[in-house]
Protein backbone atom coordinates (compact mmCIF):
# COMPACT_ATOMS: atom_id res chain seq x y z
CA UNK A 1 0.00 0.00 0.00
CA UNK A 2 2.87 2.38 0.92
CA UNK A 3 4.46 1.65 -2.61
CA UNK A 4 1.24 2.49 -4.63
CA UNK A 5 0.81 5.70 -2.83
CA UNK A 6 4.45 7.06 -3.14
CA UNK A 7 4.39 6.14 -6.63
CA UNK A 8 1.21 7.86 -7.33
CA UNK A 9 2.71 10.80 -5.58
CA UNK A 10 5.33 10.75 -7.91
CA UNK A 11 3.82 10.71 -10.84
CA UNK A 12 0.99 13.48 -9.40
CA UNK A 13 4.19 15.58 -8.97
CA UNK A 14 6.02 14.94 -12.29
CA UNK A 15 2.61 16.07 -13.72
CA UNK A 16 2.87 19.26 -12.30
CA UNK A 17 6.18 20.19 -12.99
CA UNK A 18 7.84 22.20 -15.51
CA UNK A 19 8.98 20.47 -18.36
CA UNK A 20 12.27 21.36 -19.43
CA UNK A 21 14.10 20.47 -23.10
CA UNK A 22 17.44 19.92 -23.00
CA UNK A 23 19.96 22.87 -23.60
CA UNK A 24 21.89 21.20 -27.01
CA UNK A 25 18.03 20.62 -28.50
CA UNK A 26 18.32 21.78 -32.47
CA UNK A 27 15.32 24.62 -32.53
CA UNK A 28 14.74 23.99 -36.30
CA UNK A 29 12.30 22.65 -38.17
CA UNK A 30 11.73 19.17 -39.06
CA UNK A 31 9.25 18.37 -42.14
CA UNK A 32 7.43 16.57 -39.54
CA UNK A 33 7.30 19.74 -37.57
CA UNK A 34 5.49 21.64 -40.40
CA UNK A 35 3.13 18.67 -41.20
CA UNK A 36 1.90 18.25 -37.97
CA UNK A 37 1.78 22.27 -36.87
CA UNK A 38 -0.54 22.48 -40.14
CA UNK A 39 -2.60 19.81 -39.41
CA UNK A 40 -2.88 21.10 -35.76
CA UNK A 41 -3.59 24.69 -37.06
CA UNK A 42 -6.57 23.76 -39.54
CA UNK A 43 -7.60 21.31 -36.53
CA UNK A 44 -7.76 24.12 -34.53
CA UNK A 45 -9.72 26.50 -36.70
CA UNK A 46 -12.45 24.33 -37.78
CA UNK A 47 -12.44 24.05 -33.35
CA UNK A 48 -12.90 27.80 -33.64
CA UNK A 49 -16.03 27.53 -36.22
CA UNK A 50 -17.73 25.84 -33.36
CA UNK A 51 -16.87 28.20 -31.01
CA UNK A 52 -17.44 31.20 -32.85
CA UNK A 53 -21.18 30.79 -32.41
CA UNK A 54 -21.00 28.86 -28.98
CA UNK A 55 -18.28 31.37 -27.46
CA UNK A 56 -19.97 34.32 -28.77
CA UNK A 57 -23.22 33.46 -27.69
CA UNK A 58 -21.38 33.38 -24.38
CA UNK A 59 -19.47 36.76 -24.39
CA UNK A 60 -22.77 38.42 -25.67
CA UNK A 61 -24.54 37.25 -22.35
CA UNK A 62 -21.82 37.90 -20.30
CA UNK A 63 -21.34 41.51 -21.64
CA UNK A 64 -24.69 42.02 -21.46
CA UNK A 65 -24.54 41.23 -17.98
CA UNK A 66 -21.48 43.57 -17.12
CA UNK A 67 -19.76 45.06 -20.23
CA UNK A 68 -16.16 43.38 -19.55
CA UNK A 69 -17.20 40.25 -18.84
CA UNK A 70 -17.49 38.72 -22.02
CA UNK A 71 -13.85 38.21 -22.19
CA UNK A 72 -14.56 34.92 -19.40
CA UNK A 73 -15.97 33.26 -23.26
CA UNK A 74 -12.81 34.00 -25.28
CA UNK A 75 -9.97 31.50 -24.27
CA UNK A 76 -10.99 28.68 -26.85
CA UNK A 77 -9.89 31.05 -29.77
CA UNK A 78 -6.45 31.46 -27.64
CA UNK A 79 -5.67 27.97 -27.98
CA UNK A 80 -4.12 26.92 -30.67
CA UNK A 81 -0.73 29.00 -29.85
CA UNK A 82 -0.50 26.90 -26.53
CA UNK A 83 -1.08 23.70 -28.90
CA UNK A 84 2.03 24.94 -31.27
CA UNK A 85 4.24 26.04 -28.28
CA UNK A 86 3.74 22.44 -26.25
CA UNK A 87 3.71 20.32 -29.01
CA UNK A 88 6.52 21.48 -31.52
CA UNK A 89 8.56 23.21 -28.94
CA UNK A 90 10.15 25.40 -32.20
CA UNK A 91 10.71 28.70 -32.76
CA UNK A 92 6.99 30.55 -34.20
CA UNK A 93 5.06 27.15 -33.44
CA UNK A 94 2.72 29.11 -31.36
CA UNK A 95 2.39 31.91 -33.83
CA UNK A 96 2.16 29.80 -37.00
CA UNK A 97 -0.65 27.64 -35.31
CA UNK A 98 -2.79 30.46 -34.24
CA UNK A 99 -2.55 31.97 -37.30
CA UNK A 100 -3.22 29.37 -39.57
CA UNK A 101 -6.39 28.39 -37.19
CA UNK A 102 -7.33 32.09 -37.81
CA UNK A 103 -7.29 31.67 -41.19
CA UNK A 104 -8.85 28.79 -41.55
CA UNK A 105 -12.05 30.60 -39.22
CA UNK A 106 -12.08 33.04 -41.86
CA UNK A 107 -11.56 31.48 -45.41
CA UNK A 108 -14.50 28.94 -44.35
CA UNK A 109 -16.30 31.91 -42.82
CA UNK A 110 -17.44 33.68 -40.07
CA UNK A 111 -18.89 36.80 -38.58
CA UNK A 112 -15.38 38.89 -38.55
CA UNK A 113 -14.38 38.12 -41.53
CA UNK A 114 -10.59 38.92 -42.24
CA UNK A 115 -10.02 40.89 -38.81
CA UNK A 116 -9.86 37.06 -37.49
CA UNK A 117 -6.48 37.26 -39.25
CA UNK A 118 -5.15 40.21 -37.35
CA UNK A 119 -6.23 38.73 -34.49
CA UNK A 120 -4.78 35.53 -34.95
CA UNK A 121 -1.55 37.03 -35.35
CA UNK A 122 -2.03 38.94 -32.25
CA UNK A 123 -2.80 35.85 -30.46
CA UNK A 124 -0.22 34.11 -31.72
CA UNK A 125 2.36 36.30 -31.21
CA UNK A 126 1.44 36.78 -27.28
CA UNK A 127 1.38 33.22 -26.57
CA UNK A 128 5.41 33.32 -28.98
CA UNK A 129 6.87 35.28 -26.46
CA UNK A 130 5.96 33.15 -23.13
CA UNK A 131 7.96 30.53 -25.03
CA UNK A 132 10.73 32.56 -26.14
CA UNK A 133 11.00 33.74 -22.62
CA UNK A 134 11.94 30.44 -21.65
CA UNK A 135 14.21 30.13 -24.52
CA UNK A 136 11.84 27.47 -25.90
CA UNK A 137 12.77 24.95 -22.79
CA UNK A 138 10.48 25.04 -20.42
CA UNK A 139 6.91 23.05 -21.45
CA UNK A 140 4.70 22.51 -18.19
CA UNK A 141 1.41 23.50 -17.11
CA UNK A 142 2.60 27.10 -15.76
CA UNK A 143 3.69 27.68 -19.43
CA UNK A 144 1.16 26.96 -20.89
CA UNK A 145 -1.19 29.07 -18.64
CA UNK A 146 1.12 31.88 -19.50
CA UNK A 147 1.11 31.66 -22.70
CA UNK A 148 -2.56 31.10 -22.77
CA UNK A 149 -2.65 34.74 -20.65
CA UNK A 150 -0.23 36.26 -22.97
CA UNK A 151 -2.27 35.35 -26.34
CA UNK A 152 -5.23 37.12 -24.29
CA UNK A 153 -2.87 40.32 -23.33
CA UNK A 154 -2.49 39.79 -27.42
CA UNK A 155 -6.08 39.81 -28.17
CA UNK A 156 -7.06 43.04 -25.59
CA UNK A 157 -4.28 44.90 -26.76
CA UNK A 158 -5.48 44.79 -30.83
CA UNK A 159 -8.93 45.31 -29.93
CA UNK A 160 -7.75 48.22 -28.09
CA UNK A 161 -7.56 49.73 -31.68
CA UNK A 162 -9.61 47.30 -33.70
CA UNK A 163 -12.68 47.45 -32.01
CA UNK A 164 -12.46 51.01 -30.82
CA UNK A 165 -11.83 49.61 -27.18
CA UNK A 166 -9.80 52.53 -26.64
CA UNK A 167 -12.86 54.73 -26.51
CA UNK A 168 -14.17 52.73 -23.32
CA UNK A 169 -14.28 53.64 -20.07
CA UNK A 170 -11.43 52.41 -17.87
CA UNK A 171 -13.72 50.18 -15.74
CA UNK A 172 -14.86 48.33 -19.05
CA UNK A 173 -11.08 47.90 -19.76
CA UNK A 174 -9.27 46.69 -16.97
CA UNK A 175 -12.64 44.08 -16.17
CA UNK A 176 -12.06 42.76 -19.88
CA UNK A 177 -8.30 42.78 -19.46
CA UNK A 178 -9.08 40.60 -16.22
CA UNK A 179 -11.19 38.00 -17.37
CA UNK A 180 -9.41 37.46 -20.74
CA UNK A 181 -6.36 36.57 -19.24
CA UNK A 182 -8.08 34.29 -16.55
CA UNK A 183 -9.90 32.61 -19.81
CA UNK A 184 -6.48 32.68 -21.57
CA UNK A 185 -4.90 30.74 -18.70
CA UNK A 186 -7.19 28.21 -18.53
CA UNK A 187 -9.25 27.68 -21.47
CA UNK A 188 -6.43 27.84 -23.78
CA UNK A 189 -3.40 27.45 -21.44
CA UNK A 190 -4.17 24.53 -18.96
CA UNK A 191 -7.01 23.03 -21.39
CA UNK A 192 -4.40 23.27 -24.19
CA UNK A 193 -1.78 21.42 -21.64
CA UNK A 194 -4.51 18.31 -20.57
CA UNK A 195 -5.57 18.32 -24.53
CA UNK A 196 -1.02 17.89 -25.15
CA UNK A 197 -0.73 15.10 -22.50
CA UNK A 198 -3.93 13.09 -23.79
CA UNK A 199 -2.44 13.10 -27.02
CA UNK A 200 0.73 12.08 -26.02
CA UNK A 201 -0.44 9.30 -24.05
CA UNK A 202 -2.31 7.94 -27.10
CA UNK A 203 1.38 7.57 -28.48
CA UNK A 204 0.25 10.16 -31.38
CA UNK A 205 3.33 12.51 -30.11
CA UNK A 206 5.76 9.90 -30.10
CA UNK A 207 8.15 11.77 -32.08
CA UNK A 208 7.88 14.95 -30.17
CA UNK A 209 9.25 16.14 -26.97
CA UNK A 210 5.41 15.91 -25.71
CA UNK A 211 5.08 12.77 -26.03
CA UNK A 212 8.53 11.41 -24.82
CA UNK A 213 7.62 13.19 -21.98
CA UNK A 214 4.58 11.74 -20.97
CA UNK A 215 6.17 7.94 -21.93
CA UNK A 216 8.60 8.60 -19.14
CA UNK A 217 6.63 9.26 -16.33
CA UNK A 218 4.60 6.18 -17.01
Amino acid sequence: MHETTSGTDRTISAGASETTEPAARSTRWRVVDIVVASVIGVATGLVFLFWNNVGYAWFSAADAVTPGLGGIAVGIWLIGGVLGGLIIRKPGAALYVELLAAIVSALVGNQWGVETIYSGLAQGLGAELVFLATGYRRFGVVTAMLAGAAAGVGAWTLELFLSGNLQKSAEFLVLYLGTIVVSGAILAGLLGWIVVRALAATGALNRFGAGRDVAERV
